[in-house]
């Protein structure tokens, strides 16, 4: 199984104003660039990989691979000399 999901900064909300404000622009930051890096490499528009990185998205090995998330599923050990070529 392959997750995906919005960013996150543990403890987030705490501390002080500023360091508040600090966090959020960090993990908006980090966001815009997880939606586009995961829209260049699956071929899908910013706009959709918003919506399905708002709330936590599991896919198989077979959803990922159709998603654009890996190149290939192995199926058996045998298959990994052939990638290290």
């Amino acid at each position: 199984r392959i997750l995906i999901h919005q960013p996150a900064v543990g403890e987030a909300g705490q501390g002080q104003a500023s360091d508040i404000e600090i966090q959020a622009a960090e993990i908006l930051r980090m966001r815009t660039w997880l939606e586009e890096t995961l829209s260049k490499h699956s071929n899908r528009s910013v706009q959709q990989v918003n919506k399905d990185i708002d709330r936590d998205k599991i896919l198989s090995a077979e959803e990922a691979l159709e998603y654009g998330l890996i190149d290939q599923v192995l199926t058996s050990r045998k298959q990994l000399p052939a990638l290290v070529k």
